[in-house]
């Protein structure tokens, strides 16, 4: 009961944290990492001992499905270069270089252990960055290849994650089984992700109730995620995939269903960052209490240096190089077939937006109770990610401000063209129609589309709309609420008919502000 009040009270506090970084425009998992480092040090804080083989499935499946599912496939491609860079190359070269550091402060770490150690801080989670610069509203192609790189990166660092902990407790590895093993997880895991994605897509196609609806949205994710795992597959490459395959079925699910669970998903996915840093806050207690910490306060610093450095080098150079191979084609090419080619100013603010995150407190986590300086290991890990985010998450936004990488107005632009082929194709179709219903709604489609195409677009005129829309609902829910309080009507006939008004208050504003 204990534990259970301070976590009540930690997602109480991860709250006020997120509404201060919001009004500061700050990442708010910097701020769960200083408040979970502050934790650790708190006396009389309880003992948790949290279950390894449950971090990444808990942690790790939803945030990846949330992310990977709301992911532009088309953008993708078209910066498939970028991500590929970034998810291979800059993860190799961390492993490598995290490795070869930790081995140097600690000669008796064995190198499958430092490996593992470089796995688990190698991943950024993009979505600590994506945070601020939404707000500040950078190029598109900024975002897409950071929030690429953060979904195959993952699948990247915890297969050699998971070969470097297997190797470390055996001391067996083949490079000959490695490469081999490879190949069966790759296509393996596109294979279940495509099958699964078909079969989940077609039951929830036929959910028409909303709570059976999310929780079997829920239960299938870890689903995927078991089972990938039972056939020792990549359960990160896995999700990626299945969330992607599945995003394609998601828009022939009824609006209903579709709302109320992505608002399920948002809220979960904050709990679980909160509750991961809680729980890490919680280990580092026990590492306070029982070992000489201070001793690897060298080794994290070393190593988070290290983690920064490396990124910076390899997202520069890499961009240096795709310029200087692209110089010849002139200003004429179309640059989105090779967005490698960064400007300085871009690669700067993407090599800075290497904050860690949830993947790799999870992957932290996960290490078995006996590995091999387990304690030094989840200090370091939980350092670089403390440094990474609280030191790129208070300079990101000045970054970005001082190199004045500004919005180059791509999605602005497809909405615009979206908005306006939908309502023609809506009014086309309402053409055909007959009744008065139809001529209310005819009517209706002809002002959006003119205010679409900006014929009779108005700031003052919209604002007059969405207060006249607002007088009206609150006058009908006044006088719901009086019918019940009077007992006129009882409250499931007051549930249905606010139910009514709160649909029918969202699609007049929507229709307002078009």
């Amino acid at each position: 009961m204990e534990i259970f009040q301070i976590i009540i009270a930690l997602l109480l506090g991860g709250v006020v944290l997120t509404a201060i970084a919001r009004r500061a425009s700050l990442p708010y998992p910097a701020l769960l990492a200083i408040a979970g480092a502050a934790l650790s040090l708190l006396p009389n804080i309880p003992t948790l001992v949290f279950d390894p083989t449950l971090a990444l499935a808990l942690f790790v499946a939803p945030v990846l499905l949330d992310a990977a599912f709301d992911t532009s496939q088309r953008d993708l491609r078209r910066n498939w270069r970028a991500v590929t860079s970034l998810a291979l190359g800059a993860v190799v070269l961390t492993v490598i270089a995290v490795a070869v550091t930790a081995h140097a402060f600690v000669p008796d770490l064995p190198w499958w252990a430092a490996i593992a150690l470089g796995a688990i801080v190698a991943p950024p989670d993009a979505a600590a960055a994506t945070a601020v610069l939404k707000q500040l509203r950078p190029p598109h192609r900024l975002l897409v290849i950071l929030e690429g790189e953060s979904l195959f990166n993952d699948a990247s660092a915890l297969l050699i994650y998971r070969f470097a902990v297997g190797a470390t407790i055996t001391g067996v590895f083949s490079g000959t089984a490695f490469a081999g093993t490879l190949a069966v997880v790759f296509i393996g895991s596109i294979v279940l992700a495509f099958v699964l994605s078909k079969l989940v897509g077609f039951v929830t196609g036929r959910i028409s109730d909303v709570p059976t609806a999310i929780v079997f949205q829920f239960c299938g994710t870890f689903a995927v995620w078991m089972l990938a795992e039972l056939l020792h597959l990549s359960a990160i490459l896995t999700m990626v995939l299945f969330a992607m395959f599945l995003s394609r079925a998601a828009s022939m699910v009824g609006a209903r269903i579709r709302v109320p669970s992505y608002a399920v998903w948002e809220v979960t996915v904050f709990v679980l960052n909160v509750l991961a840093f809680i729980l890490v806050g919680l280990q580092l207690r026990q590492i306070v209490e029982r070992t000489a910490w201070t001793r690897y306060i060298g080794v994290a610093a070393g190593v988070s240096v290290v983690v920064v450095a490396t990124r910076l080098v390899w997202v520069s150079g890499a961009a240096f190089l795709s310029r200087w191979r692209c110089r010849d084609r002139g200003a004429g090419a179309d640059r989105t077939e090779d967005v490698v080619a960064l400007s300085g100013r871009e690669a700067a603010v993407v090599g800075w937006c290497g904050m860690r995150g949830i993947v790799t407190l999870a992957a932290a986590l996960a290490l078995p109770l006996d590995f091999p300086h387990r304690d030094l290991i989840f200090f370091t890990s939980f350092t670089v990610v403390l440094v990474t985010l609280v030191v790129h998450g208070l300079t990101l936004r000045p970054l970005i401000q001082w190199l004045d990488v500004r919005d180059d107005g791509t999605v602005d632009r497809e909405v615009h063209l979206a908005r306006v082929e939908s309502l023609r194709a809506a009014l086309d179709a309402v053409q055909r129609c007959e009744g008065e219903n139809a001529d209310l709604l005819r009517q209706r489609y002809e002002l959006r589309l003119r205010r679409s195409e900006g014929d009779v677009h108005d700031a003052e005129h919209d604002l007059n709309d969405i207060r006249a829309i607002r007088v009206a609902v609150t006058a009908e829910r006044q006088r719901l609420i009086e019918l019940r309080d009077s007992g006129t009507i009882g409250d499931a006939a007051f549930q249905v008919i606010e139910q009514e008004l709160d649909r029918k208050e969202l699609d007049l504003l929507e229709f307002a502000r078009v």
